[in-house]
């Protein structure tokens, strides 16, 4: 009968804290994504309202819709500038996360090379005591023939 891995409740442990880290990295790796795709949408909109800017300037304008276009940029710019931020925090998180998700990685490697180690020197262990039943049996036998022997 194997005796029980003496650090299986930790190994447990280790592989909870794995499987969290691996779904709180997998959130924070789609948080970053959704603030990059927002950053560039807010961008491409910046860029086509500049440009419908340039070109209603160039057909003529009044100033009030002039007026309405540059503050409706300037609060893009804004947008733009706060979802940076916001991006640079995600990535900042996502960093975090990964060094977390390394940190398990590294601690349920560790268990798992010590659980090896256990299951390695039990194998051992069975292996010395099956030959010591073995060399006893063919010494039992080679004790019996001699003695059988000798009566002959």
């Amino acid at each position: 009968m194997s005796k029980q891995f003496s650090l299986q409740s930790l190994m447990n442990l280790a592989q909870h804290k794995n499987e969290s880290a691996t779904r709180e990295l997998g959130q924070r790796n789609k948080q970053q994504h959704d603030a990059q795709e927002k950053l560039g949408m807010l961008q491409r909109f910046r860029s086509d309202y500049q440009t419908r800017l340039q070109a209603a300037s160039q057909n003529g304008m009044n100033p009030a819709e002039l007026r309405n276009f540059q503050e409706f940029i300037n609060k893009l710019d804004e947008a733009i500038a706060q979802q940076s931020k916001v991006l640079a925090q995600s990535k900042i998180s996502v960093q975090a996360g990964r060094g977390e998700f390394d940190s398990t990685q590294r601690k349920l490697k560790s268990f798992g090379t010590l659980q090896q180690r256990h299951l390695d020197a039990h194998k051992k262990t069975e292996a010395k005591a099956e030959q010591l039943i073995l060399d006893e049996h063919t010494g039992q036998i080679a004790a019996r023939r001699i003695t059988e022997g000798q009566h002959d």
